[in-house]
């Protein structure tokens, strides 16, 4: 039994990590709608989402017969058998949501475990069937099959239902109360609060009192048959508390709706999800102790398990103290939480999601859609829905730090309302749909009515929401290989391998976060590029000098690797010149946004012009442009293996490349010092580079008529040469209209 004590320890130590690296992904479900519409400090939301989760585990215990018994069919497995199983579902399943956590995608935890378990089970039960030499049409009699796919169909279904029904309730919310709802909330809002309030008082109570582990039968009964009373109650009392808030001291029903619904749905994510991060460890405790009361627990089969289960209330409240623990201290539970929020923002802003074909082409078919409804509807009525979603007098408030609410209290109110009815419902019936996919595309489907993704940002979100989707079918591949290969790691090898398992698991985790960190550390630099506050043109132009500086820096790296690789036909630091040109091109985006921002700045009689700027947009954009093409040239004549330069081609690009970066070294240590004295001495050192440059090409051109020259070749030099003229050229630019920018500053 040494190596089950092992795996039980193994077991519960994941399962206080899995609880860690659970609530991070799936903080975002309960947070999301509340931090985005900044409906009150986040240290107040995160109380209310606390207490959501500390009492929402306690109605979490009729969910745990699914990892017991909801995959596979305990009774044909033994002891060892189970144990195995429940060991490798658990090290999969924390090295697979703390990579997603990584990254800042939101995964489905319920997904994840059914997988994995699915995984580990198929693989155990197909190596014993073909030690008796059984085929894989056997082996599929140990798992539950029904079930499985009655929980597959829930969660499919569920991602269908949210995205339509929270579609439609924000069409409907936002044709009744439209962007400026300062006038109609007085009439409506205590209702449509009162209707809200009363519909997750019914769930919550009625619904998810079935699993509660503090509730005796008779008195889910109870609550069962007054159900109507219940809610009609809940309605009318809700609707006259808010009603008496509003005329007493002027409340926004919105905000106890969001604060009310952030609780809801926390209360639901923990009634509905901690069987994703214990179930599996209490199922391999429970099974432990049944074997140990056993004379052979070798041998033990373990229909033990599906026995119904009511876990330790005790024991409940304590994984949710672990959770809520989690919340206020895990980092890359915001890393998530920020990737949902960004998508849904109202506002434009820095674009996480890199554009993709898929994406591109349903903006396209929208618009074509767009086109054909506006012809087909009578212009009055057009007129008439263009007024009620007009979002020019919305108007939104900044928080304490200056910061604006991504979206308003009226998306943020239907996205909680929508998802905790959803989430409750699939826990009353002991469906474990994923939390994550229906609060995200319940997020998703109201940023449609509300027009958030406008034409300059569609193609990025859309992006990004197909990115997601398509990791959470990346999630179940996965979560099933990788667990089925690790269950027959450690059937074959036991000890050994569990426990290289475990050091490899905490390794991989280890590394993890460190990555994180570099990560949100680029990505936060990059918002604020894009939309940190900015208050004089002073602050703005000491931003700029700085970031044009570096990117005159990372120029000089490139232009050295590119040389170097090119010189030596080393292919892997050609492709990372590539890369690092690749990415200073993306992040020049963000530069530009700045650039825009600082002339905006401008005022005053000295104010430029805004051609100046546009200006030094369009010399960045070309320089970085240049350089991208360069280095793609370069990597492609080494990687296609084609003619090295000759030692003449060679000994001219060095010298040229030692002026280019000499000269790129001096401007940018100028623009960091704002030094605009030796303007036109840089002008004049620029142009006898530029010069150097002309005549090389005259050179080769010559050289081509008398000696044999490969013509891939001679236009990789020509190309060269080319490229380092644009890049001085763009360069002088940038630093000769600055020098307009920081007039008297």
């Amino acid at each position: 039994m040494e190596i089950f004590t092992i795996i039980l320890i193994i077991l519960l130590a994941t399962a206080i990590l899995d609880l860690m690296v659970g609530v991070a992904n799936d903080a975002v479900n309960f947070l999301n709608s509340a931090i985005g519409a900044k409906v009150a400090s986040r240290t107040v939301i995160m109380i209310i989402a606390t207490l959501g989760i500390i009492v929402g585990v306690t109605f979490s215990s009729g969910m745990m017969e699914v990892a017991r018994s909801g995959i596979f069919n305990p009774e044909m497995l033994t002891f060892p058998d189970v144990m195995f199983i429940f060991a490798a579902t658990m090290l999969t399943d924390v090295l697979l949501l703390d990579f997603y956590n990584t990254f800042g995608l939101p995964t489905s935890t319920t997904v994840s475990l059914v997988f994995e378990l699915l995984g580990a089970a198929f693989a155990v039960s197909f190596i014993k069937v073909t030690q008796a030499g059984g085929g894989i049409s056997e082996a599929l009699t140990y798992i539950n099959t029904g079930s499985v796919l009655k929980i597959l169909f829930g969660i499919v279904s569920s991602v269908v239902i949210a995205f339509v029904a929270g579609a439609l309730v924000q069409y409907l919310s936002r044709m009744l109360f439209t962007f400026d709802f300062s006038v109609r909330i007085k009439r409506y809002g205590a209702i449509w609060g009162g209707f809200a309030l009363a519909a997750i008082s019914y769930f919550l109570m009625v619904k998810g009192a079935k699993g509660a582990s503090f509730l005796t039968a008779d008195q889910a009964l109870w609550l069962k048959s007054h159900a109507l009373t219940i809610a009609g109650t809940s309605f009318v009392g809700w609707t006259l508390l808010l009603l008496l808030l509003q005329w007493t001291i002027k409340l926004n029903v919105f905000k106890p709706v969001v604060l009310a619904g952030t609780f809801a749905l926390a209360m639901a994510f923990a009634a509905n999800d901690l069987v994703n991060f214990i179930g599996a460890p209490l199922a391999g405790l429970a099974s432990y102790t049944h074997a140990a009361d056993s004379s052979n627990p070798m041998s033990l089969m373990m229909e033990a398990l599906k026995e119904p289960v009511r876990a330790n209330t005790w024991m409940l409240l304590l994984a949710g103290a672990i959770m809520a623990v989690t919340l206020w201290v895990n980092k890359k539970a915001r890393t998530v939480t920020a990737t949902s929020v960004n998508l849904g923002r109202q506002s434009e802003g820095f674009e996480r999601f890199e554009s993709i074909a898929p994406a591109r082409a349903i903006v396209r078919f929208v618009l074509m859609l767009f086109n054909v409804f506006a012809v087909i509807t009578p212009a009055g009525v057009r007129r008439k829905i263009a007024q009620r979603f007009d979002t020019s007098k919305y108007r939104p408030q900044p928080d304490e730090n200056g910061e604006l609410p991504a979206f308003d209290l009226l998306r943020a109110a239907v996205n909680l309302i929508v998802a905790a009815l959803l989430v409750s419902l699939g826990t009353s019936l002991k469906l474990p749909l994923s939390t994550t996919y229906v609060t995200f595309m319940v997020a998703m489907a109201t940023a449609l009515p509300d027009r958030a993704w406008g034409r300059d940002s569609a193609v990025y979100r859309i992006s990004g929401v197909l990115t997601v989707v398509g990791g959470w079918f990346f999630t179940a591949l996965v979560a099933a290989t990788v667990a089925a290969i690790l269950a027959t790691v450690i059937f074959y090898t036991e000890l050994f391998g569990l426990i290289a398992l475990a050091v490899l698991a905490a390794f991989l985790m280890t590394r993890s976060m460190f990555l994180h960190r570099k990560r949100e550390k680029d990505f936060a630099e990059k918002e604020r590029q894009f939309t940190g506050p900015m208050t004089t043109i002073h602050e703005a132009l000491a931003s700029l000098k700085n970031e044009l500086s570096t990117v005159l820096t990372t120029t000089v790296q490139i232009v050295d690797r590119t040389h170097e690789g090119v010189s030596t036909e080393n292919r892997m630091m050609l492709k990372e010149a590539r890369k690092l040109a690749k990415d200073l091109e993306k992040n020049g985006k963000t530069m530009s946004a700045t650039i825009l921002r600082t002339s905006q700045l401008e005022d005053g009689d000295e104010s430029l012009d805004n051609k100046t700027y546009a200006e030094v947009i369009s010399s960045l954009q070309l320089l970085l442009r240049s350089m991208r093409h360069m280095t793609a040239q370069c990597f492609e004549h080494v990687d296609n293996n084609h003619k090295q330069l000759s030692d003449v081609q060679s000994e001219e690009l060095a010298l040229i490349v030692r002026e280019v970066r000499k000269q790129l070294i001096v401007i940018s240590e100028y623009l960091q010092r704002a030094d605009f004295s030796m303007a036109d001495a840089v002008a004049e050192n620029l142009e006898q580079v530029r010069t150097l440059i002309r005549k090389s090409d005259k050179h080769q051109l010559k050289r081509s008529k008398k000696e044999k020259y490969t013509s891939r070749t001679s236009l990789l030099y020509l190309e060269l040469l080319t490229e380092y003229e644009e890049i001085l050229h763009h360069t002088g630019s940038i630093y000769q209209q600055c020098r307009k920018c920081y007039h008297g500053v």
